[in-house]
């Protein structure tokens, strides 16, 4: 089918669809130049093999489904899911990772639901899952802070044909946390830990509280344009920075304060990013900020007690599970109707 015989309405739409996600890609910009000072350009890199993976896999269902191709791979969400994708995974992960990754999100949690709009769960957020899971290892091999890597050395470990060596491998600032705590076994206390170790910095992982900072900063520029509302977001940040607040108040040498919370990990990027899917997340302003609460909750609980560093990807399937339950109960009375208890 061609752009000849589309619907009028089908155009309007997809046209909608089109500026809304350009601008949240524009958004995204600050958090990756503050990731390519960081890490190198290999993450730019890392955003086009995600990109041209995610298309293909875009076109290869659109052919399959018979849906006409120009249309819809302009529309820009492919490439959305693409650089949430390749700015969760490590950025040094070789590139079948990304790509296999990247396929899964578009073919199995996108398509397989009937395409955008469709999907209950959050695309990026399966893949990320999906690839902890099966590659741990992999998904764990985040490169060492203060390494010295010309960006052709990143780029044939990228590429495989390098050998993925030791030293290119550093904790995040949360797993450096969490596995000193754990082999302190009680003996280690976090105020210590945070000011001698290298890996923190002023308040949370050195260098990446300007890779937070960047996300905070695009997503504060999204919620001016009202591309997205507050309720997710502040519901997501309340969540997360409450229990951190209490817990760290009840034991501070054993919690962290919720400005290291906020600022590590994928925090920041979730609360603007992730958990602001109009689709897979809830649609009355209520429901949002309940979803947003819920997630940040179950974000710090995984994140602390579970069995991984971040849980923002599982805390955010699990609600996406819930959008029905939620959304159908706190949807506005409706006007002229009288409230039945």
């Amino acid at each position: 089918m061609s752009d000849f015989t589309t619907p009028p309405y089908l155009l309007q739409e997809r046209s909608s669809v089109r500026r809304v996600m350009m601008q949240v890609l524009l958004a995204l910009l600050p958090g990756v130049a503050a990731y390519v000072w960081l890490i190198g350009p290999i993450i730019v890199v890392q955003l086009a093999i995600a990109t041209l993976a995610a298309l293909a896999g875009e076109a290869l269902m659109l052919r399959l489904r018979q849906k006409p191709l120009g249309l819809f791979l302009s529309d820009g969400s492919a490439i959305l899911t693409a650089w949430l994708i390749a700015l969760s995974f490590p950025p040094l992960a070789p590139w079948w990772l990304i790509a296999v990754g990247t396929l899964f999100a578009i073919v199995v949690a996108k398509h397989l639901y009937g395409g955008l709009g469709q999907n209950p769960f959050n695309p990026a957020m399966v893949a990320f899952a999906a690839c902890i899971v099966s590659f741990p290892a992999l998904m764990s091999q985040w490169p060492a802070l203060g390494l010295e890597a010309s960006f052709l050395e990143q780029l044939r470990i990228v590429a495989g044909i390098a050998p993925r060596i030791d030293v290119m491998s550093g904790a995040t600032p949360l797993d450096a946390l969490k596995t000193a705590l754990k082999l302190g076994n009680g003996t280690v206390d976090v105020p210590t830990l945070l000011a001698t170790q290298e890996v923190f910095g002023h308040f949370a992982g050195r260098g990446w509280e300007w890779v937070a900072g960047g996300y905070l900063l695009g997503g504060l520029w999204m919620w001016q344009r009202r591309l997205i509302s507050w309720h997710a977001p502040l519901g997501f940040i309340a969540g997360l920075s409450v229990l951190a607040a209490a817990l760290w108040a009840l034991d501070p040498q054993q919690f962290a304060d919720p400005l290291f919370h906020l600022f590590s990990g994928g925090s920041l990027l979730g609360a603007f990013f992730i958990v602001t899917d109009p689709v897979s997340g809830c649609t009355t302003p209520k429901g949002k900020l309940i979803f947003g609460l819920l997630a940040g909750l179950l974000a710090y609980i995984i994140r602390v007690f579970g069995g991984f560093p971040d849980g923002i990807a599982f805390a955010v399937l699990l609600m996406n599970l819930c959008v029905p339950l939620i959304d159908m109960y706190s949807q506005p009375p409706i006007f002229g109707l009288k409230n039945e208890k």
